[in-house]
């Protein structure tokens, strides 16, 4: 979910409360303070702050997988003990930014500290693989190294099916192992490869509208939930007209969510853009 924020870059409370009111309804759970909560962009104790306010606001109705990954090993565990201990029931990281091109074996020990540090039975923690913002693919090999050692789940955004695939080949043998898709634009091929669970975007901004696909997916209504897959790859197509983190907080804005701006150096979408996505979505 998205993270609001002040024109001065500092938390607003309100926003966020309202972020989360407005999408908890039509949702399953939250990944908070990721991509679109703009994790990165904050220092560690706006994060830690922005996440005390969200599991707060949602007291318990929905569970929070925490989004703690950093560029640096130590950060990431800071923020992954203090996730714990303010009632998240997982954390998941993605893989260390602004080092592309790790060695595996880096790779693997990254994984490996943060499980050593808060996982445990009761406590999952999460691979988020996106190698477009950390610049480290994650191998089949090494996820199942990862399984093997403990890692409890993986946020698949490669956007890729066949990735996803061997994937799941790669934690077969590994029955709790907890594959998710990444992305709402494949959720009914990856659905119909086994995924159980899918991390949308789009639901920042259009909740009930995923939310439907999943209905219509799980009730077997494949015809009615392709219907659907097509209507939000088409407004997902508007969001991409622009900065979508930008977008998404005008979009917001249109459905009546005070939901503030988001963090410098990104800056709120143009008049004349903010004309053509009203236009593209009534």
């Amino acid at each position: 979910i998205p993270t609001a924020f002040n024109p001065d870059g500092t938390i607003y409370e309100k926003g966020l409360r309202n972020i989360v009111r407005f999408i908890m309804p039509h949702v399953h759970g939250f990944f908070p303070i990721g991509t679109y909560g703009s994790g990165p962009l904050m220092n560690l104790t706006d994060r830690k702050r922005a996440l005390e306010i969200i599991i707060d606001e949602v007291n318990g109705e929905i569970p929070l997988i925490a989004h703690v990954g950093s560029a640096d090993t130590n950060s990431a565990i800071e923020l992954a003990k203090h996730a714990k201990a303010s009632g998240a029931q997982a954390v998941a990281a993605i893989s260390p930014y602004y080092s592309p091109n790790l060695p595996q074996d880096y790779l693997f020990r990254y994984f490996a500290d943060i499980v050593d540090a808060v996982g445990d039975s009761n406590f999952p923690v999460f691979l988020y693989n996106n190698a477009r913002h950390s610049g480290n693919n994650i191998s089949p090999e090494l996820l199942r190294r990862l399984a093997a050692y403990g890692l409890g789940g993986c946020k698949e955004s490669s956007f890729d099916l066949i990735h996803y695939h061997f994937f799941q080949e790669a934690v077969k043998d590994f029955p709790d192992f907890n594959l998710i898709i990444g992305t709402e634009a494949i959720f009914v091929p990856a659905f119909q490869m086994g995924a159980t669970a899918c991390v949308c975007g789009i639901a920042n901004v259009y909740p009930e509208l995923v939310r439907k696909m999943y209905d219509e997916y799980m009730a077997g209504d494949i015809k009615a939930a392709l219907k659907t897959q097509k209507h939000v790859l088409n407004v997902r197509e508007v969001t991409k007209l622009g900065n979508s983190f930008a977008i998404v907080h005008y979009i917001l804005k249109l459905r009546g969510v005070d939901a503030g701006m988001c963090k410098r150096p990104l800056l709120p979408i143009p008049e004349d853009l903010e004309k053509k996505i009203k236009q593209s979505l009534i």
